[in-house]
């Protein structure tokens, strides 16, 4: 239901308006019917809003100030990482030196685009500890994926085609199993124990000699250290397994801690996350890959390399799991996170991970004694809260996220990770200021107030935005996929 009368792009249509200016045309129209199949030329016109340049700027502008993102207010999505992305990287982005230039190009003609490519590649590997990486891959899931095909080719070169088993923890991603799903694996899943770290002795009764890899998220999903790792790698690696890390959290441990120190075998990384290239609502995405020496034969081809002072493709990798992406990935996302790395420094991105962790820890002891809390160790750069308190007097957490807009802040991610009740999984980043923690705490407690006092408030939630509560089973199952006019409605 909508609170208030802005209308409806049709609704401001009036006929013979018109926003633009077209040059006259200076070359003979064409019958579109004799050069397209039967039933690919309209009849009629199509029936678009008729308004002017003013009025569509202005209906425009208004819908974007409703819309929630990072720029705009506190972000908490847990395990999302939606955290302030810096002006400078798109500036950088948008100069035309790297704007302009077109993947078809001669290598010749764009040397100073495939520098800051293999540079970014160098930093990478500096980071996590890796031997070689790749820029291919277009996401996190992407990335994942890429990597085990990695393995898989390494074990098959080996003779091990056997190993067709990857385990994974069960407070995962859910992107894990379905990526060793989809690079042809069977999951098995590892429990976690009361304190929500990997199960060791479960671990050491499900690995064999069938045993591909291991994925493991470190911090996890739930926000914590496995401080068992390098003997988890130890128990891997016993029986011929490699270890993947999931980078999706690398923002807890950058510059202080690198997977490769840790044991594993192959690494990705999220690019539009850890190293601030936007995402959310369409991307694009990076999910780098780094691996180790032993692993480096099957990466994706071509593979950037330095040969003489000048920058080239070198093709003739015959172990190559083969091309992932066309050209060579998400050049823009790379100049972002390039732009990144290379303004924070070294002693920038240990800050980042500090205050990461810093925020994260000060947010979940403040709230600790209005909700429940499933783990009570300190967290990283994430915290896993639970409604179960509220729950029990008719209020769940889905209420609660409801009655956040009216805060003006976004939700945090709920009813994740899936072994949590209730769960409200809580990500602050580092780049919010102490003052805006304090406000979302704030607003967190008072929620938990009205939950004891006037659960109704919560549970009809939202009351201040411009539509109220959605009913987001009919949304899923019925989407409005047109513009359907009144009469069309009445007469349904």
């Amino acid at each position: 239901m909508h609170k208030d009368n802005q209308p409806l792009i049709f609704e401001m249509t009036k006929e013979g308006r018109i926003g633009y200016s077209l040059p006259e045309l200076d070359v003979p129209e064409i019958d579109l019917s004799s050069h397209l199949p039967n039933g690919y030329v309209r009849e009629e016109s199509a029936e678009l809003p008729e308004v002017s340049e003013l009025d569509i700027m202005r209906h425009y502008t208004a819908l974007s100030n409703r819309n929630h993102g990072v720029d705009t207010g506190f972000y908490p999505l847990g395990s999302c990482t939606m955290k302030y992305n810096p002006k400078i990287n798109e500036a950088v982005a948008r100069f035309p030196g790297f704007a302009n230039i077109h993947p078809l190009q001669d290598e010749s003609t764009v040397q100073g685009a495939m520098e800051i490519m293999y540079d970014l590649q160098q930093h990478l590997s500096e980071i996590t500890g890796m031997d070689e990486v790749t820029l291919q891959p277009a996401a996190g899931a992407h990335g994942e994926w890429t990597a085990l095909m990695m393995i898989r080719a390494f074990h098959e070169a080996n003779g091990e085609g056997n190993r067709t088993k990857v385990l994974v923890p069960d407070s995962a991603h859910g992107t894990n199993p379905a990526s060793a799903t989809v690079a042809g694996f069977d999951t098995v899943t590892i429990k976690t124990n009361e304190s929500g770290l990997v199960d060791i002795e479960d671990l050491r009764a499900k690995v064999d000699e069938n045993t591909a890899a291991f994925m493991l998220t470190n911090p996890n999903t739930l926000g914590l250290f496995e401080r068992d790792v390098l003997e988890i790698s130890e128990i891997v690696h016993g029986v011929g397994g490699k270890m993947y890390y999931d980078g999706a959290n690398l923002n807890a441990i950058m510059a202080k801690v690198r997977p490769g120190d840790m044991g594993f075998d192959a690494v990705h990384l999220n690019l539009h996350k850890t190293f601030t290239g936007p995402h959310g609502g369409g991307g694009p995405g990076s999910g780098p890959v780094g691996v180790t020496t032993e692993l480096a034969p099957f990466l994706p081809k071509p593979i950037l390399v330095k040969k003489d002072d000048q920058y080239t493709f070198e093709y003739d990798r015959p172990q190559s799991i083969g091309r992932v992406k066309p050209f060579y990935g998400n050049f823009g996302i790379y100049l972002r996170a390039y732009t990144y790395i290379r303004s924070m420094g070294p002693d920038g991105l240990k800050a980042v991970t500090e205050y990461a962790v810093l925020n994260a820890n000060y947010m979940m002891r403040k709230l600790e004694s209005y909700f429940d809390l499933p783990y009570k160790q300190h967290c990283m750069h994430e915290f896993v809260l639970s409604g179960r308190r509220q729950k029990k007097l008719g209020v769940r957490t889905l209420d609660m996220a409801k009655r956040l807009l009216d805060f003006g802040f976004h939700p945090p991610t709920i009813y994740f990770p899936l072994n949590v009740e209730e769960g409200m999984m809580i990500e602050p980043t580092e780049t919010e200021s102490k003052e805006t923690l304090d406000s979302f705490i704030d607003a967190m407690i008072q929620i938990a107030k009205e939950v004891d006092e006037n659960p109704e408030i919560v549970q009809e939630a939202p009351h201040t935005t411009v539509i109220n509560r959605l009913d987001e089973t009919k949304a899923a199952r019925q989407p409005v996929l047109r513009y359907v006019k009144e009469e069309e409605l009445v007469n349904a």
